[in-house]
């Protein structure tokens, strides 16, 4: 068969550009090529062109990771010219090398500002200097525990050119030393007293690798100990580690001492005699009022706006205590939480007075000021080829009560169009417009609004919030839906890495105003679809715990995981089986109201694999049954998958629930792909690139499922058998840019396996002539998780 092609006068003449363009491109890669990477080297100098090899014996069931590892390799990773794997693979384009030993022989002109621009240094074997690198690494092992290592390094000339040359290191680690008997040595008095008490608790324990970096923590363990007895002015430095090596080969006995000349001042405990609280920034400075209050001194410029027992709450000390660091902290950490000053300043000055152990703390403090707007702009493309801006106002008045209230009023609105896909039946596909307009209004207050009996004196981080919204919207051609919603919500925390949150009351209220003839046609053929959209309350009670271990440097991996239980509408289910009204379409105000319970749990964890790079795993998985009073969950309630934050290489509402897979012509074939049970895992590999750039692959995996049998949605609901065919996997890799403060993120989804019938056979089901459909790429800010 022979095809004919016929090109466009004008298409030719832009192929000729083409090609023309790319030939000189070519030809100066050439030219550049041809130039020699050490043609000015000077007589002895070798160009260090990075490692061939670093080979690492240990002994058996030792294995180096995190902090041990970075320790050995840094030292000896030391980049060439042009590295594209520093330090062992380099570009083959040295450009910077090729133009550095250009003949410059005038300082003008394009050559030499091309020389300026471009040139670069060569690396020398002289600069790299391989037996320091290898000292470095002796002594570095050393602070784990690794006496005695043997090491040596080989300078390999290039086969062709014998001005070049790499590195290969061979490093030898023997058994590490291990601690022996940890002791007390030196400590005398009440200090011992203290510290003795607390050395089951000593990161130190007999049979542990021998690690410096242990014992400054150590160091600051005992620190802080004291520092919380009273001891202000004792500090970490002032305690000396003494190691015995003698008495068993691989066995450091290590005593804990004080240095000599440590000051005086550092063995006595000291209280405190006066607290002051300033004030500025909210009134005028020529005048300032004094007052007393719970033992404070409150010196101000009026008018005060903020109460002084709220102050009073804020500060944890109070004069005749006994210094403690933890109360220091946690004043001035609350004092910020507040909320209402710019900076806060606490200091602490001895008395002045000879053989004082008293302390005055003094605490300033700047308002902000108390109103404060926000106009947030941003741009949304949707799966469903929806494309649009977004506007939101924010209005916060920091000090609504005179108690650090914070309340916030937010006008949001959003318009959308659609950009492409399918006609609508009214054939106006690139003129259909959608909008949403709402009003937030929420009132935060920094501390548990509960009963005295429930109030607790515990270090911990406390917020009530208070919210009452209403959103309108209009999917054109489809419906327009009202909703109202109140909450009140409790948010603390029980310790440094558990976190709870409350929300003992929360009603949303849904109502169709008006529909289209497609979207009824829709609900018709799939009645669980139409109860989800019904008119409706949704009464609501949840508590969300968070465990969040962040890495450490005795374990750099951090661990995630969040669980939440949600239940509705049973409360108010009880009262009326009070009152004798049973069974199912029970009414409060004339509605309907919800009935079910959910639960969702998400598991993340970060390996770190190197300086650079990180090993980030999720999984995360739900189930919703609705009963009672309603047969499915609200439409808002349910599970969906696919998109940006995901599995990558599927839109957001493209596959389940199970294998069903519905007419994609429909315009309305998102309302189907919800499940009442989501499983999803990921994992993906990150790494630096360059400077700013970083980059990762991925792969995702999951699905959502019904857990009722529906005839117009055939194949979606859960079972166990062939359960991995209903799996969606998708793999993929991704650019990142991270200005410190934000990540852009792009990343493409490559399909590999589909959860439906898509006529080809096999897994790995994803039509080669169709491969194009399943790339998708998503545009975002931030990590997926």
């Amino acid at each position: 068969m022979m095809v004919k092609c016929k090109i466009h006068p004008d298409g030719k003449e832009r192929l000729l550009q083409a090609g023309r363009n790319i030939f000189f491109f070519l030809f100066f890669i050439f030219i550049l090529a041809a130039c020699s990477t050490t043609k000015k080297l000077k007589e002895g100098e070798i160009l260090y062109t990075g490692v061939k090899k670093m080979k690492i014996e240990t002994p058996k069931k030792l294995k180096l990771e995190g902090p041990e590892k970075s320790a050995l390799t840094t030292p000896l990773s030391y980049p060439p010219n042009n590295p594209l794997f520093s330090p062992y693979v380099r570009s083959p384009f040295p450009i910077g090398l090729w133009v550095y030993n250009w003949n410059i022989k005038k300082e003008k002109g394009f050559k030499w500002w091309l020389y300026r621009k471009l040139a670069k240094k060569p690396v020398l074997i002289s600069d790299v200097q391989p037996e320091l690198r290898l000292n470095m690494v002796e002594n570095n092992m050393k602070d784990f525990g690794f006496f005695g290592v043997e090491s040596r390094y080989e300078i390999i000339p290039h086969r062709r050119n014998p001005k070049k040359a790499r590195v290969s290191y061979w490093v030898k680690l023997h058994q590490p030393f291990r601690y022996g008997t940890v002791e007390l040595w030196g400590w005398t008095g009440e200090m011992d007293t203290i510290v003795r008490r607390s050395m089951r608790f000593s990161l130190l324990k007999t049979g542990q690798q021998y690690d410096i970096n242990i014992m400054e923590q150590e160091r600051q363990r005992i620190s802080g100990l004291l520092r919380n007895r009273g001891y202000y002015y004792f500090q970490p430095s002032y305690i000396e580690f003494l190691a015995d090596t003698t008495r068993q080969h691989g066995i450091a006995d290590v005593r804990i001492g004080l240095k000599q000349g440590i000051p005086s001042s550092a063995f006595y405990p000291y209280r405190i005699k006066d607290v002051h609280i300033s004030l500025s920034g909210n009134g005028s400075e020529a005048s300032r009022d004094t007052i007393f209050y719970n033992g404070l001194r409150l010196d101000y410029a009026p008018p005060q706006t903020l109460k002084p027992k709220i102050l009073a709450q804020a500060v944890n000390v109070r004069p005749e205590q006994l210094y403690t660091a933890w109360r220091q902290s946690r004043t001035q950490r609350e004092f910020v939480q507040l909320g209402v000053f710019k900076f806060v300043n606490l200091t602490i000055e001895p008395v002045d007075s000879a053989g004082s152990r008293l302390l005055n703390y003094n605490i300033y403090a700047d308002y902000a000021l108390p109103i404060e707007t926000e106009i947030e702009l941003d741009l949304a493309s949707k799966s469903n080829n929806l494309l649009g801006p977004g506007l939101t106002l924010s209005l916060n008045n920091k000090n609504m009560f005179k108690r650090a209230e914070t309340f916030s009023l937010k006008l949001n609105g959003a318009y959308e169009w659609q950009i492409g896909g399918e006609k609508t039946t009214k054939g106006r596909s690139g003129l259909v417009n959608s909008y949403e307009l709402g009003i937030n209004l929420n009132l935060s207050v920094p501390r548990l609004l509960v009963p005295k009996f429930m109030k607790t004196t515990k270090d911990r981080q406390e917020r009530t919030n208070f919210q009452i919204g209403t959103d309108f919207l209009n999917r054109h051609s489809y419906f327009r839906m009202i909703s109202f919603w109140g909450s009140a919500t409790y948010d603390f925390n029980s310790s440094r890495r558990n976190y709870h949150s409350v929300v003992p009351f929360k009603l949303s209220y849904t109502h169709l105003l008006q529909t289209s003839h497609e979207f009824d046609s829709t609900l018709n053929n799939n009645p669980a679809i139409a109860l989800s959209f019904k008119n409706q309350f949704i009464p609501s009670m949840s508590y969300t715990y968070t465990f969040d271990r962040a890495a450490t440097y005795r374990n750099p991996n951090r661990i995630f995981w969040q669980t939440s239980l949600t239940q509705a509408g049973n409360i108010i289910s009880g009262v009326q089986a009070l009152f004798g009204k049973t069974g199912e379409g029970r009414k409060i105000l004339g509605n309907r109201y919800s009935q079910f319970l959910k639960l969702t749990t998400e598991i993340i964890k970060y390996k770190k694999t190197s300086d650079n790079s990180q090993i980030a795993m999720r999984f995360m998985g739900g189930i919703g049954y609705a009963y009672g009073n309603a047969k499915v969950m609200p439409y808002s309630e349910q599970f969906y998958i696919g998109g940006a934050n995901s599995i990558r290489a599927f839109q957001i509402r493209s596959i389940g629930p199970g294998s069903y897979h519905p007419d994609r012509k429909s315009v309305t074939a998102y309302l189907d792909q919800t499940g009442d049970i989501k499983l999803e895992a990921n994992i993906g590999y990150r790494f630096k690139i360059a400077g700013r750039f970083l980059g990762a692959v991925f792969a995702d995996a999951g699905n959502v499922w019904l857990l009722r049998k529906e005839e117009q949605r055939p194949g979606g609901e859960f079972r166990l058998k062939g359960l991995w065919k209903e799996i969606a996997l998708g793999t993929g890799f991704g650019l990142r840019y991270d200005i410190t403060y934000i990540v852009i993120r792009a990343d493409l989804g490559v399909a590999l396996h589909a959860p439906y019938n898509t006529g080809k056979s096999g897994y790995f089901n994803i039509r080669s002539y169709n491969f194009h459909d399943g790339l998708v790429l998503n545009l975002a800010i931030g990590y997926p998780f």
